[in-house]
């Protein structure tokens, strides 16, 4: 038995390859295939742009993919959310859908764009945001290039921004936030009902969670006398409580624990002059909740 997994193609497909990586799934891609090739023999990977992935996901023509929750929303897809993943294509983090005007405009709330036209990729979602404010505009569809149509094409825009430098630098200002979006991992309802298919997506998920939970975060070994563990214990902030092992001499002991990455350069000095030695960083790719 396969699982057929979408995988996103275009801005989030680097992304989701590097996390399946440290999750340990190697995909290896190639510019002149749809179909990825993935070290798991139980898996036939297909690039779908994430837009459609929700669509083929619902009919069941892929048993699982990856795609934004604003494209679930958008195509109204009846499928299974199986995880939520927080990472997007620069960060790792949400990224929101908003509307935005020219700074130069008069536009300052939904309400002033009664009767004026909205330029979207996310049209439908767009046109039940407006209809839930009591606002009604004309929404067209936008092919891309979304943030230089106003004020020529368009009098404001509903865009994807992860840090709104791309509107700020087409000098628009964000009015309102349309839709917070993250990436999911969905699945079709019938694969998600057989029992093979479910565990396979199961273990999945744990693994992807895994490499997100590690995704910033570092593991830091060291040694420390018996006499100087409260003071090194004190520098050190942990996930949990850090392991404490015996080494062969019982005045020594072994610290195991994991920090923040941006957080090491500064508590290793700090560790150093508490008594610590054999102080070692290393990488990780899953942390297992």
């Amino acid at each position: 038995m396969k699982l057929k997994l979408g995988i996103p193609k275009g801005s989030l497909e680097t992304a989701t390859i590097d996390l399946f990586r440290r999750a340990g799934f190697n995909i290896t891609t190639s510019s002149r295939s749809y179909f990825p090739s993935i070290d798991d023999p139980e898996i036939d990977c297909m690039l779908i742009r994430a837009q459609e992935m929700a669509r083929y996901v619902e009919d069941g023509v892929l048993d699982a993919g990856l795609t934004g929750l604003d494209w679930v929303a958008e195509n109204e897809a009846d499928v299974e959310t199986v995880a939520d993943l927080i990472y997007a294509k620069q960060s790792f983090g949400k990224v929101r859908w908003v509307l935005a005007a020219p700074e130069a405009s008069s536009y300052h709330k939904v309400e002033d764009l009664r009767g004026k036209v909205i330029a979207t990729e996310l049209v439908c979602t767009t046109k039940r945001y407006l209809a839930s404010k009591g606002v009604q505009a004309k929404v067209e569809f936008s092919w891309g290039a979304t943030e230089v149509k106003p004020p020529e094409l368009a009098d404001a825009i509903v865009e994807v921004t992860e840090t709104g430098s791309s509107l700020r630098a087409n000098k628009l200002r964000i009015l309102e936030t349309v839709l917070e979006s993250n990436t999911q991992l969905i699945a079709n309802r019938s694969s998600w009902g057989d029992e093979w298919k479910r565990r396979k997506l199961e273990d999945i998920r744990m693994l992807l969670e895994g490499a997100m939970n590690a995704l910033g975060r570092v593991g830091l070994m060291l040694n420390v006398r018996r006499d100087d563990l409260r003071a090194v214990l004190s520098v050190l902030p942990a996930l949990k409580n850090p392991t404490i092992s015996q080494l062969s001499d019982e005045a020594w002991v072994a610290v195991n624990t994991i920090l923040e990455e941006t957080t090491v350069r500064n508590i290793i000095p700090r560790l150093k002059e508490a008594g610590a030695q054999g102080i070692v960083e290393y990488p990780l790719n899953k942390i297992v909740m």
